[in-house]
């Protein structure tokens, strides 16, 4: 009722000085300081996560990554910030990560002591490591290079890049820490095809057809090194072009498309490894087995 008479009263207000700015109090709110803060205390409560929409994002970022990005306009408008405010996802893909990384462990034959080992490996320097130089270089790359008006007070949120890099770095996962897998151990490889061709060929002659057909990607074949060069470079064209549409949906940035380019070299790049008959999932089984030692 008294709403009517004192609308202000009756809404949140924050406090503006005469130049349109924040008050102290609303500013602390924005924070980088505020918002990590936020964003570490979420992760000791799980509840307050939202594992369902991570795994929405996660399913997208392989069939439609605009949609995920579309969500990150989205929050800016309602929560002034492009990064996101919920661990979910941060956890899910970890547990993505110590998942295959014992299932290369398994596949490598390697022991309890190695498999935890290159999980630490993996967890603390492929994955935190790299992912905070990678962010940290294109936090840097884009507020220097590709802000359309440098001048405004307009940036990139160093944790927006590194949100970006889990995106582009999550379906990069999958492939090279999945799906490689089933095709890298000889046993488990036609263990699968049979299980496959029994489901799928009833006559027997199908049968030992598929079971002939199993392709083992560390292995000197041409198909072998083939195949698994082929999934590195669809790996890393996800990475690319993930991380070009979380920077291309920014509205102050300008000449994104520069961040394309690596689609060249990574075409040429791989049209040399066929060639020349480089396996780089042979090399990576070999440096994991090297880690270890």
């Amino acid at each position: 009722m008294f709403g009517c008479f004192f609308p202000s009263a009756m809404l949140p207000t924050t406090s503006q000085h005469s130049n349109g700015s924040l008050g102290s109090r609303d500013a602390a709110r924005h924070t980088a300081g505020a918002k990590r803060y936020k964003y570490l205390r979420r992760l000791l409560h799980f509840r307050q996560m939202d594992f369902e929409f991570a795994m929405w994002q996660m399913l997208y970022l392989f069939t439609s990554p605009q949609r995920v990005y579309r969500n990150f306009h989205y929050r800016k408008q309602t929560k002034d910030q492009w990064a996101r405010d919920d661990p979910a996802f941060l956890v899910l893909l970890s547990i993505w990560l110590c998942v295959s990384t014992m299932g290369f462990g398994l596949v490598l034959d390697m022991g309890v002591v190695e498999t935890l080992k290159l999980l630490l490996w993996v967890v603390f320097v492929d994955c935190i490591g790299v992912g905070l130089l990678i962010s940290t270089l294109m936090w840097f790359i884009s507020n220097k290079y590709l802000l359309k008006h440098p001048s405004r007070n307009f940036d990139v949120e160093w944790g927006y890049a590194f949100d970006v890099h889990l995106n582009a770095f999550y379906p990069l996962l999958v492939i090279l820490h999945f799906l490689q897998l089933f095709f890298i151990n000889r046993e488990l490889a036609v263990s699968c095809s049979m299980v496959l061709a029994y489901k799928q060929a009833a006559d027997p002659a199908l049968f030992l057809i598929s079971i002939s057909d199993v392709v083992v990607i560390n292995s000197d074949w041409f198909l072998g090194y083939f195949v698994g060069n082929t999934l590195w470079m669809i790996a890393i064209g996800y990475y690319l072009y993930i991380t070009f549409l979380g920077y291309n949906t920014l509205p102050f940035l300008t000449n994104t498309v520069v961040l394309l380019y690596p689609f060249a070299l990574l075409g040429l790049f791989y049209i040399l490894s066929v060639s020349l008959g480089w396996n780089f999932t042979r090399g990576l089984c070999w440096f994991y087995k090297y880690r270890v030692q």
